[in-house]
């Protein structure tokens, strides 16, 4: 029989023109606390960015998700005093609600037994690479 353990995840969106709330998938955040596991998937569409706002500074957008992931991954080099909380802690941070250039949906929950393949899974259905 499966083990199954309790994970959460959100879809990370880029959203260039706040005010427009005009988004693009771009990545999923996933954490389940049995397996002691929090790890971030994206990828960066500089067309598809530029397609919603022209202007739009994806070199800082890659940045702002490369902190996600230095977040997600505790990392002590990270200069955000966030990657040093909890990893529970982290995931709220991270998923919670704001009106910034990268936002997070509401929070979905699920069951597991392998999280790295249910966040595989997760990203290959929300979020176009192609």
């Amino acid at each position: 029989m499966c083990k199954n353990d309790l994970f959460e995840y959100a879809v990370i969106r880029i959203v260039p023109r706040v005010e427009r709330e005009e988004f693009l998938n771009a990545g999923v955040v996933l954490y389940c606390a049995a397996q002691k596991f929090l790890q971030v998937q994206y990828c960066i569409h500089t067309d598809r960015i530029k397609a919603l706002h022209a202007d739009a500074d994806t070199t800082e957008i890659a940045a702002l998700l490369h902190a996600f992931e230095q977040i997600c991954k505790g990392e002590k080099n990270c200069k955000s005093p966030i990657a040093s909380l909890p990893v529970a802690e982290r995931f709220r941070w991270l998923t919670a609600t704001r009106s910034t250039i990268v936002q997070c949906s509401q929070v979905h929950p699920g069951l597991t037994d392998d999280a790295l393949q249910t966040l595989q899974k997760i990203f290959s259905q929300q979020v176009d690479c192609g």
